[in-house]
Parts: C-alpha cells; sequence; structure tokens
C-alpha cells in the first residue's frame, strides 16, 4: 500500500500548472493518465540528479503536486467531526502539515519506484456528478498483478482536483481521520499539527 501511495504523490507532482492560479479545464480521466505518463518520464530523466540530491525531488513534489490536490477540503474530511470548529487558518496549518509529513515520508521511496509499471483507466461508472466523480485505475505492477487504485475528485473554482485515494478498497482520507480524529478530539487541532510537524505522531497507511 505504501508504494502506491507513492505513486499518487508521483502521479501529482506531474501536472504543468503556472505557478500562478489557474483553471484547469482538464476532465479528471486525463488530468490523472497526463499526470502520470510525465510522471514517469521525469523519473526515468532525472533519476541521477534525484539520487544525488533529494532536496530536488522533494522540492518538485512539493511544487507541482499542490494544484492538483484540494488539501484544505482532504484536511477537512481527515479531521470529519473533531475539526468542525476549527479556523481557516488552523485548517490551513493542519492541510500543510499533513501535505510536508507525506512529502517527507515518501519522497524518497519514489527512487525505487519501477517506472516501467503500468496504469489502465477504466471508464467511468457509479455515481458522478457535475461536482464530485472518481475516476478508476488498475496499476499493472512488474509481477503481473493488478491493483484497484481510485482516485476522488471534486470540482473547485479552479477546476477539478483530487481529494482522495483509495487502494484496494482502503481509503487514504479515512485511514488517517481514524488515526487523528481522537487525537485531535483529545489534544486540539493545534497540538496534532505541532506533533504531525514535529514528527512526534507516527501515522499508520
Amino acid at each position: 500500500m505504501k508504494k502506491l501511495i507513492l505513486i499518487l504523490l508521483a502521479a501529482a507532482s506531474a501536472a504543468t500548472v503556472s505557478a500562478n492560479p489557474a483553471i484547469d479545464p482538464r476532465e479528471p480521466p486525463v488530468i490523472v493518465e497526463e499526470a502520470t505518463v510525465s510522471a514517469m518520464t521525469a523519473l526515468n530523466e532525472r533519476r541521477e540528479e534525484f539520487t544525488a540530491d533529494p532536496e530536488a525531488l522533494r522540492e518538485m513534489i512539493n511544487r507541482d503536486m499542490l494544484p492538483l490536490i484540494d488539501t484544505e477540503y482532504s484536511a477537512r474530511l481527515i479531521l470529519g467531526r473533531a475539526g468542525r470548529d476549527a479556523t481557516k487558518e488552523q485548517l490551513d496549518a493542519f492541510a500543510g502539515a499533513m501535505s510536508d509529513h507525506l512529502l517527507a515520508r515518501y519522497a524518497d521511496g519514489l527512487l525505487r519506484f519501477n517506472a516501467e509499471e503500468q496504469i489502465d483507466i477504466l471508464p467511468l461508472k457509479g455515481k458522478n456528478t457535475e461536482k464530485l466523480t472518481r475516476v478508476r485505475t488498475r496499476f499493472m505492477l512488474d509481477n503481473g498483478s493488478q491493483v484497484p487504485v481510485d482516485f476522488a475528485f471534486r470540482k473547485t473554482d479552479l477546476g477539478w482536483k483530487a481529494f482522495d485515494v483509495t487502494i484496494e478498497g482502503i481509503s487514504y482520507v479515512m485511514t488517517y481521520r481514524n488515526q487523528i480524529g481522537p487525537l485531535v478530539a483529545s489534544k486540539g487541532i493545534d497540538q496534532v499539527t505541532r506533533d504531525i510537524r514535529e514528527g512526534n505522531i507516527v501515522l499508520e497507511e
């Protein structure tokens, strides 16, 4: 499962998005496909550079990932009821801490990612609306097996943004909510945010 969450970060890191916020007109299946292809290309072309300078990899992911992710909405879902009274500033700080946590934990692992693995994007199916949709994919691993990975997207003022990934039926949002919610309820969002930034909380995938 850890390896597949790395794939999510790799896909997110690949979009060619302007540094200034702009509306992304692409549909979710196109975003996933183009981001994945670009990510694999970047890993192949810059693997030696990233190996020598891991910070360059972290910077690339941090710079290019965020425009594709609705971090605030994802943070709200992770917090659930425990964060319903959080201010905008507290929510932004928590979302930033979670993003930094994932970046620090997984960026180096991308160097061990097999860029030859492929992804099949399945036709849209199920309860898709003008505001919410789910892109179903199958990752073909180097051992020939297939792993279902679904990306949940939400329509925002800047276009479609991903807010959750479900790997083999396990939601990223729900996995973290089950761990973080009780901590926020007992310690408060500010302390939990500090603990995440300082590495005092070990989050399981």
